[in-house]
């Protein structure tokens, strides 16, 4: 455990940015789920609103720091490709 007073500040803003990330992280997978089920069901129009919701999901990420952009651009790449293969 750490003496240093800003440390221990330190210690407890790096666990509230983890809870964070990982809350916008869980909510990025379940926007992609929705796309895929949508595409596996071959529901042409919620797939489409649900990537829709799911690049805006991504795009907040990025702009908060959780996801790297080009990690976010390859997830959108990839869930898109799904959705116009339909």
């Amino acid at each position: 455990m750490a003496n240093i007073k800003s440390q221990k500040k330190r210690i407890l803003t790096n666990e509230k940015a983890r809870q964070r990330n990982n809350s916008v992280r869980s909510e990025l997978k379940t926007a992609i789920r929705a796309v895929n089920t949508a595409v596996e069901g071959a529901d042409k129009d919620a797939a489409a609103t649900a990537l829709q919701a799911a690049s805006r999901k991504l795009d907040k990420a990025v702009s908060k720091g959780v996801l790297h952009r080009n990690n976010a651009a390859n997830r959108k790449s990839a869930i898109s490709k799904k959705v116009n293969a339909l």
